[in-house]
């Protein structure tokens, strides 16, 4: 999922504001490492927000179909 979001954050010292693009991959624990490297090998940002989000709990169908579309 690609989302346009407006992000204010301290970098080096100066407060920055600007427009960037969220994205959302859902992917097996497994497979996090190297979804990880390659997001970092791509990316331009001397330090990109790269991070995990385990799924505690969720709709089961849903849940299922993810499993199903992660193979």
């Amino acid at each position: 999922q690609a989302m346009p979001i407006s992000s204010h954050f301290v970098w080096k010292g100066e407060v920055m504001r600007e427009s960037e693009t969220l994205l959302l991959f859902k992917a097996k624990a497994s497979d996090y490492a190297a979804l990880q490297e390659t997001i970092r090998a791509a990316h331009d940002y001397e330090t990109p927000e790269i991070i995990r989000l385990d799924v505690a709990a969720g709709l089961p169908a849903y849940l299922a179909w993810i499993a199903a579309s992660t193979r």
